[in-house]
């Protein structure tokens, strides 16, 4: 998100909301030899590809809502996109949008990568062909809604440069079924940012789709960005995923046109 410029002084304000609390740990270091996270490490970022590989053969709906926060908790703007989404099977992603009213954000301005993550880091975190990009490392194990969980960070050996390309890449941290070694949920945030062009720390959580897949459903964001000017805006998203039905990946997303007429078939003579 990109701050705006008109709105500096409400630093002033902004400062006395209290930042986003943090969800205890209960996080359990259960030692592993280097040879078993490093088996873990290379078969979840397998299935994660053969995850990416699976969602292509599905289309679904997004609810993504960004809201500003001021002093009180009143909400002080608002941006909303609701889409159809969709892949293909080289992993393009496909999207159209079903309702977006004009954004009543002030204070910061939604920008083509925060557009970008909210298909592609805040929902998947790893994108299996950057996985060689990532530095994992080994945090232990927590017990989550009855899962058992390996804990990872995750950082990129380097930080993209903006001004020469447009990838983006995830810093946080995941979690790791121990019976299937998939990704369950994630928390952290793209990166690369600049002196004006932020981005909220978003934790993803990951639901069981037809009892085979982790699909993420809610992707969910409450978080202070502070920009190099002193500015802080206080920032909630809430992202949901949903109606994932089996259906063609390979389509063009296209905006509404009238039908055309059906041909009349022209009989054929009988031999």
């Amino acid at each position: 998100m990109k701050r705006s410029f008109i709105f500096a002084l409400l630093i002033l304000c902004l400062s006395a909301v209290a930042a986003s609390s943090q969800t205890a740990s209960n996080i359990v270091k259960k030692e592993l030899s280097p040879a078993e996270i490093d088996r873990i490490i290379k078969k979840a970022t397998a299935n994660e590809g053969d995850f990416r590989l699976a969602l292509t053969n599905y289309v679904f709906n997004r609810k993504a809502v960004v809201q500003t926060i001021g002093l009180g908790g009143n909400i002080t703007g608002e941006f909303r996109l609701d889409s159809f989404m969709t892949f293909s099977q080289d992993g393009t992603r496909f999207e159209k949008p079903t309702y977006a009213p004009v954004s009543s954000l002030t204070e910061i301005q939604i920008t083509p990568e925060d557009l970008e993550d909210l298909g592609g880091v805040n929902p998947f975190a790893l994108e299996p062909s950057s996985v060689s990009q990532y530095n994992f490392s080994y945090v232990g194990m927590e017990l989550i809604d009855e899962l058992d969980l390996y804990v990872f960070d995750v950082t990129p050996k380097a930080i993209p440069d903006p001004k020469k390309t447009k990838l983006r890449l995830f810093t946080g941290r995941v979690w790791v079924d121990n019976k299937d070694l998939l990704i369950v949920k994630s928390k952290g945030k793209a990166v690369p940012e600049t002196k004006t062009n932020k981005f909220p720390v978003v934790e993803t959580y990951r639901e069981n789709i037809d009892g085979k897949y982790w699909f993420p459903t809610y992707v969910y964001a409450n978080d202070q960005l502070v920009f190099s000017s002193g500015q802080v805006v206080h920032i909630r998203m809430v992202v949901k995923y949903t109606d994932y039905k089996l259906g063609r990946s390979d389509v063009r997303i296209i905006d509404d046109e009238p039908a055309k007429p059906t041909p009349t078939p022209t009989p054929k003579k009988p031999e």
